[in-house]
């Protein structure tokens, strides 16, 4: 039962005040968010920046209160650029913040409701997960907190909603701290007499629960079990988007809408500018979605059933793993080799999705602190991660003339994938920040609260990407129908014979790449390519621009920085082409 009416923007009946929910990372803000807004939340940019936030409505008593999730933060003075943006959303103001703190690791958490208590905002305490302390043995005596603090302070356990009710109940209760400004050091010594006065911890003996956690941020077993999870994940983003496209999507789109555009396709009498634009090409006198081009055809083809399974799959995968309380584990196991990239763990997870498809594989970068480590991932996604259409063409292809050509291309694409991220590094300006993460205590995942993670996820791809896709597929079709691409292969010919050995004739299915790169290897099949030229051009293919959806995603998450990123390809490409013919020439 819900605990509020939850209402969308705006009645204008009520006045409108402001909350703000604040907390660290990992306290279980996301859940309370949800029981507190529904389904009724919009997801926003701050400002200037690249850091998300959500917001949401909802009514208690006589007031109408537009709730902001504040992006989690350890402190307000801030070292990354999440916490640079919740301090300036506090600093903003509010009616009230609700403070979310971790029950089990209170010390710790207490440092940023010292800090927010201190800017004078009247609070309330949400003391989250109050469930987990009785399993560690924790005792909290939150009458005695709620006093010393000066503010309401209210159990709490996201995942069931217990305590929510409490929490509008007492709205009218929150109010500012008797704290002034202290120093940091004033600060800890305040939070350690208040630790003293109202939590006891007793012995209890570990559990299975307890040494599944050891055991995942262990040296040598976490690497194990973090690789078999992300297998795990890979398989399953990999099985269930396929699953939605071959047994749900395909068909729809083959029972309903091809007989739509054949209709449309006859009434415009299968010719015309505005056929091409609406249907495109016919093959043998047939739609083929792929590849026909048109708006209505490729252009919503591609979206909707190339690429949403895969990026409904995968953020199911994800949202579960950040639920599960996994994610942070896997970021402090692969930190080490990350950094050396100038990334942080957390990129060891787009790296492997894009594997599956490099769609969801740059969308993931958005789980990276800074534009310079989502810059260097998405870069290092497009250029030497192959998607597993690539992949099974490049097996298939190269396989039938010997599996030692497959290794060399598959050699080729990771040495290219840490020189280029080393040398980014080296290059571009910044650092890559420290990982500083709380390691929160895994708990079963609430299915209310992965449904509503998964539904704000996927409505925000479905109304960015559509209209992308579409106009890139006006471009590419113009430079069709205008021949612009064929002239542009006949130009380039000469730098593909030139550096790379390759006849005039690959310039075409290279290109090509930008619309289906698995079908452009396809293409070089019959061009009667040695099996070194066949190498080089594929790995020269794998390198350069990306497919249309990734190529969209791309700009939609680097803007203006994308064409910074496909020089980097160009000159990647060409360049790992050139030193790869030079090494195939040695003929060991």
């Amino acid at each position: 039962m819900r605990c509020c009416e939850i209402k969308s923007p705006k009645n204008q009946n009520l006045p409108e005040k402001k909350i703000l929910l604040i907390g660290n990372p990992n306290v279980g803000k996301s859940a309370i968010f949800t029981r507190l807004t529904g389904v009724h939340a919009l997801s926003s940019n701050y400002p200037g920046t690249t850091v998300g936030f959500l917001e949401g409505w909802l009514r208690a008593g006589d007031a109408e209160y537009r709730l902001i999730d504040v992006p989690g933060a350890y402190t307000l003075e801030p070292t990354n650029e999440a916490e640079e943006v919740a301090n300036r959303i506090i600093d903003e103001g509010a009616d009230l913040a609700v403070v979310v703190l971790d029950a089990t690791a209170l010390e710790r958490n207490l440092y940023l409701a010292f800090q927010v208590l201190e800017k004078g905002i009247n609070v309330i305490v949400a003391l989250n997960m109050i469930d987990e302390t009785r399993h560690k043995g924790i005792s909290i005596d939150t009458e005695t907190l709620e006093k010393l603090l000066g503010v309401p302070v209210i159990p709490t356990i996201g995942v069931t909603g217990q305590g929510i009710r409490t929490i509008l109940e007492r709205i009218p209760e929150a109010r500012t701290s008797f704290f002034p400004h202290m120093s940091k050091e004033e600060r800890w010594t305040e939070i350690g007499h208040i630790i003293e006065k109202v939590q006891t911890v007793v012995h209890r003996h570990h559990t299975l629960k307890d040494r599944l956690e050891d055991f995942s941020v262990d040296p040598v077993w976490g690497v194990i079990l973090g690789l078999f999870i992300l297998g795990t994940s890979f398989y399953l983003v990999r099985q269930v988007g396929e699953g939605l496209i071959n047994y749900i999507l395909d068909p729809l789109f083959a029972r309903l809408w091809i007989p739509f555009l054949e209709g449309l396709s006859d009434l415009l009498q299968q010719e015309g500018m505005i056929h091409h634009v609406l249907i495109g090409t016919l093959f043998d006198g047939s739609i083929d979605l792929e590849q026909s081009f048109g708006l209505l055809s490729t252009g919503l083809y591609v979206p909707v059933v190339m690429v949403l399974p895969y990026v409904i799959s995968f953020y199911g995968v994800l949202s579960f793993l950040e639920d599960w309380g996994y994610l942070p584990r896997m970021a402090v196991i692969f930190d080490s080799l990350m950094h050396r990239l100038g990334l942080h763990g957390f990129a060891i997870v787009p790296a492997l999705l894009g594997l599956g498809c490099n769609v969801p594989g740059i969308i993931a970068t958005r789980i990276l602190e800074s534009p310079r480590e989502r810059f260097i991932a998405a870069t290092l996604i497009s250029v030497a991660v192959p998607c597993a259409g690539l992949q099974a063409m490049i097996i298939g292809v190269l396989g039938d003339i010997g599996l030692k050509y497959v290794i060399i291309v598959y050699m080729s694409l990771i040495i290219a994938w840490i020189v280029i991220g080393r040398i980014l590094h080296l290059l571009l300006p910044g650092y890559s920040p420290e990982l500083i993460v709380e390691i929160p205590p895994y708990r079963l995942p609430s299915l209310k609260g992965l449904f509503y993670k998964l539904w704000f996820r996927t409505k925000g791809f479905l109304i960015e990407a559509i209209p992308l896709v579409m106009v890139g597929v006006l471009i590419v079709n113009f430079l069709y129908m205008t021949d612009l691409m064929g002239h542009l292969g006949i130009i380039l010919s000469p730098v593909f014979n030139g550096l790379l050995g390759l006849p005039v004739e690959t310039a075409g299915p290279i290109l090509l790449g930008l619309l289906r790169k698995d079908v452009a290897v396809g293409m070089l099949t019959p061009l009667g390519l040695t099996p070194d030229q066949l190498v080089i051009a594929t790995v020269t293919l794998a390198m350069t621009f990306p497919c249309i959806a990734t190529f969209v995603v791309l700009w939609k998450e680097l803007r203006a920085k994308m064409f910074a990123s496909l020089l980097i390809m160009i000159f990647s490409a060409l360049t790992t082409g050139t030193l790869l013919r030079l090494f195939l020439s040695l003929k060991f």
